[in-house]
């Protein structure tokens, strides 16, 4: 959701005239913050130090600082870092433009955090990070009361989209040449409680599988308290609903699950999980798991291992409890030793790295529908391999036999899987007839982009422009 955010302030920037920097130096940066962890607010300060010589060095520059943590913290942004031009919350992306105007007329910084949203966010200019795949908001905010999360008093209470207004954004992405769409929402499942229908989620499944052109849907994420029958029959008898699930566990332990308010318990869990397998038996399922929670013992703890062993999720995203203020869990007694969480944390990434290898390793043999992307592993150069996405949301690094056709981002091509790791797979085609490319709209969306960018459309290369930088900036060396 943080990266669809991104897109959107990418996307005004360019509306009101700045172009991006494409790798000088920058006049505005712009850091989108988010509130889960508490590492997120060592990196903003940490970063805004490095740059307070850089501004003054060159005065011109503007640093502007949103989402989750500038919710947060508000005036605190601007009394830590005073040389910060704008200040802006969750509810009012759209400001940007206008924030970094005032602050350069006043010469002062911009604060303007609003306790409510301003414009539904899919309403506002969106630079696309992909022409192949692109995010779409369902809902933002929260009504559940998890006791660790800070993200409902920083989102605000769940507003839904009408689903005609989704399904008219997912039209003009197809229509742009998108062949892939992910839902979003702070909780996906619980869609359609504002005006009234319950079954709005797995409706909205459905009517994406009518939209032609439209190959992949994903979503992303659903709760397990409200996670319903109807949702699983829509994911299993909708043609372009990727046999894929995010369902984040967060605790296997009853005892935690009722500490943090989450409203279900480690049997309804394992239940839905039997239910998808039943109905998608090739479903990929991933999750969320917090280790160290607040009073977590170590027959707690086991209990989460337990619920893991028998979960086999394909792939885990691991946090260790992070403490924050102004959330409930943040007064718990019994809060654990750094020492303590640490060791858990290790043993359970130790138990879902196998997991995750022995459950890749059943992929060996099979063939598989990549969908190309313009990223390539780490080892690309040395390997020559291209990567994409299986309809499971595997990561696939596979090359292109002698005398192929090389694919572009956004092309599909057919391999067999002929190695596996815990957080890959590899096909490598024995000849051209173990290896099919198919070109799409999406291939042609990509060579048209590099063409107007006035990069040169190499087939299968990554090289072109990113629409939004994620992470931290470079930060140039001091200008004498």
């Amino acid at each position: 959701m943080n990266v669809h955010d991104s897109e959107r302030m990418s996307g005004l920037l360019e509306e009101a005239g700045y172009v991006p920097a494409d790798g000088e130096f920058a006049d505005v940066i712009v850091f989108n913050t988010c509130a889960v962890r508490e590492n997120a607010d060592n990196k903003l300060y940490g970063n805004l130090g490095q740059l307070r010589q850089v501004k003054a060095a060159n005065p011109g520059m503007q640093i502007a600082v949103g989402g989750c943590l500038a919710q947060k913290d508000r005036e605190t942004i601007v009394r830590k870092a005073p040389w910060v031009d704008a200040v802006f919350g969750t509810h009012n992306v759209g400001a940007l433009p206008a924030l970094l105007n005032r602050a350069r007329h006043n010469n002062e910084a911009q604060l303007e955090i609003l306790e409510s949203l301003d414009v539904f966010p899919s309403t506002l200019p969106t630079k696309r990070d992909s022409v192949y795949s692109g995010w779409v908001s369902i809902s933002v905010g929260c009504n559940n009361t998890c006791t660790f999360c800070i993200v409902p008093s920083l989102r605000g209470k769940e507003k839904d989209r009408r689903p005609g207004e989704i399904l008219s954004e997912i039209q003009a992405l197809v229509d742009d040449g998108a062949v892939e769409v992910t839902l979003l929402g702070q909780n996906v499942n619980s869609y359609g409680v504002e005006f009234g229908d319950r079954q709005a989620f797995s409706k909205l499944l459905r009517a994406c599988g009518q939209i032609a052109g439209l190959e992949r849907v994903r979503f992303t994420s659903p709760h397990p308290a409200a996670f319903t029958d109807d949702v699983i029959e829509a994911m299993a008898e909708t043609p372009n609903v990727m046999p894929q699930l995010h369902m984040p566990l967060q605790s296997g332990s009853d005892k935690v699950l009722k500490d943090m308010r989450r409203s279900y318990r480690s049997s309804r869990f394992l239940g839905i999980l039997d239910k998808v397998r039943e109905r998608i038996p090739q479903a990929a399922i991933s999750t969320d798991i917090i280790v160290g929670f607040p009073g977590e013992t170590e027959e707690d703890f086991q209990a989460t291992l337990d619920v893991v062993e028998k979960s086999r999720f394909a792939s885990a995203f691991t946090f260790q409890y992070s403490k924050r203020p102004g959330t409930p869990a943040a007064e718990l007694p019994a809060q654990l030793p750094k020492a303590v969480v640490q060791e858990r944390y290790e043993r359970l990434t130790a138990l879902q790295d196998r997991i995750a290898a022995e459950e890749n390793a059943k992929q060996l043999g099979r063939r598989v529908e990549v969908l190309v992307t313009a990223q390539s592993g780490r080892k690309a150069g040395e390997t020559h391999r291209l990567s994409g996405r299986a309809k499971d949301q595997r990561l696939v690094h596979f090359s292109v036999p002698e005398g192929a056709e090389a694919p572009r981002p956004g092309d599909f091509v057919t391999v067999t899987i002929t190695e596996a790791a815990a957080f890959h797979l590899v096909a490598d085609p024995a000849g051209p007839e173990d290896y099919i490319v198919r070109r799409s709209r999406a291939g042609d969306a990509w060579d048209r982009s590099q063409a107007e960018s006035c990069g040169v459309p190499a087939p299968g290369a990554g090289s072109g422009k990113a629409g939004v930088s994620l992470g931290m900036p470079a930060i140039p060396a001091r200008r004498a």
